[in-house]
């Protein structure tokens, strides 16, 4: 009887091609923590600390993320946490090779997630974005396996972690009540158990914590920050209420700056930007500036989706944040935000310095890299419109569906950003290859 030694050995050699795509991109992922030391920082990274270290739903974001930086806080190192993400980036690759018939197709598919350097990088930030693409596949590749009680709520259950890590998954449930119901009907009521009780209690929390209803509370602000590029109160004619939102400069500043700059009207309003009142007011302004600009808002969002195809990715909305989904040359001696709190706690995480260490040449092979090797815009859209082909196919339409939502939803509902995007593509390339892998098993018969 062979070993498991021997076992994995023909594997290897059955599957050589893949293993040789992952080996590389595991040594890729080896450099980046090598080379940035113990990760690399984002603004949003504080808050996310905050809340693992004092458990509290925040406002703003979800607390998943929080309470996966809280599992590992008694090993005080945020360099385990990147090891950790790595890793997960690794899964990934290997769940879509997985589910994929053919060979060829599958390593072209895993090669997205284990090769561009953008999603590396993305893995190397103290950001929600990776445990959420882990967990969107892993409930995406168990929804092409063949429907048990089982693996309906295993579905649903990484379904609501996905959603209590970023809001976008909340319509992602939507999604799979739909298709996956449709494909396995007895099976839809357990799903939603799964993903529903969980992201229940969750809201409970929110609400017994600051007496709102909701997962965050800051919907009607980042809605506002979508019409704002466009609203046109001359056109909107908004009650005096809402008039103090309105903004007449021209050119108007980044979407961005309008929920964070200092001399956005929403910002300017008494008392913190994320009250209830606050929101409320927001939304309301917004929803107006939809139903009273419909063109204008659909123009917008088409607009900044279509920035996920853009050849050559344009610097988008500036170049500071742009220039944090790359690999630095340099960064700060010290942690550049606002958020004291959040720099006290990450030290005591740590139980050490913060700052990030730049180790050459190490560090330089990486962005030679990164400004080589990327994906393309235009072939995730060709990418996108290929499983059309086999639409009808549930197996097709779920990956597919799931990674149009998460292009469409944020560019609905916030701005457009480029790590949004990352997320999205080892579902298209899945979605593409199982049509593929159909259209060829069609033609051979």
């Amino acid at each position: 009887m062979p070993s498991r030694l021997d076992r994995g050995l023909a594997w290897v050699r059955e599957n050589r091609w893949f293993a040789g795509v992952f080996l590389l991109g595991a040594a890729l992922r080896g450099l980046a923590v090598i080379g940035y030391q113990p990760a690399l920082w984002f603004p949003d990274t504080y808050t996310y600390v905050v809340t693992a270290i004092r458990p509290r739903p925040d406002l703003v974001r979800p607390a998943g993320y929080s309470f996966f930086l809280r599992l590992f806080e008694p090993f005080h190192s945020f360099g385990l946490v990147v090891v950790v993400q790595h890793l997960m980036g690794l899964a990934v690759a290997a769940m879509v090779y997985g589910a994929i018939r053919r060979k060829v197709l599958g390593v072209v598919a895993a090669a997205v997630v284990l090769l561009d350097a953008y999603q590396i990088q993305l893995e190397h930030l103290l950001v929600s974005d990776t445990l959420f693409l882990f967990l969107v596949v892993a409930a995406t590749v168990l929804a092409l396996r063949p429907p048990t009680w089982r693996r309906a709520l295993g579905i649903g259950l990484l379904l609501a972690a996905a959603t209590v890590t970023r809001t976008v998954g909340l319509p992602l449930i939507v999604v799979f009540l739909v298709l996956y119901g449709w494909r396995a009907r007895r099976l839809a009521g357990i799903f939603a158990v799964g993903a529903l009780v969980p992201v229940v209690a969750y809201a409970a929390w929110f609400h017994a914590t600051h007496d709102r209803v909701g997962l965050v509370g800051a919907n009607g602000a980042f809605l506002y920050v979508r019409v704002m590029p466009f609203a046109e109160c001359q056109v909107m004619k908004p009650p005096a209420d809402l008039a103090v939102l309105c903004d007449d400069r021209d050119p108007r500043p980044p979407a961005q700056d309008y929920v964070w700059d200092e001399t956005s009207p929403l910002v300017r309003l008494p008392g913190e930007t994320f009250t209830a009142a606050n929101d409320a007011l927001a939304q309301r302004f917004a929803v107006l500036a939809i139903t009273r600009q419909p063109g204008d808002y659909l123009a917008v969002v088409a607009r900044d989706l279509v920035r996920a195809f853009e050849p050559g990715r344009p610097v988008y909305p500036n170049a500071e944040v742009y220039a944090a989904y790359e690999f630095p040359q340099a960064v700060p001696a010290e942690p550049q935000t606002r958020d004291t709190l959040g720099i006290e706690l990450a030290r005591r995480y740590e139980n050490g310095p913060i700052s990030t260490q730049v180790i050459e040449p190490v560090a330089g092979w990486l962005r030679n890299y990164q400004s080589v090797l990327a994906l393309p815009g235009p072939l995730l859209l060709l990418v996108l419109l290929c499983p059309v082909i086999a639409v009808r196919r549930s197996d097709v339409l779920i990956p597919w569906a799931v990674a149009w939502a998460l292009l469409v939803v944020p560019a609905a509902t916030a701005v457009f950003d480029y790590r949004y995007v990352l997320p999205a593509a080892p579902l298209a390339f899945l979605a593409a290859a199982l049509a593929l892998s159909s259209a060829t098993s069609v033609k051979c018969k």
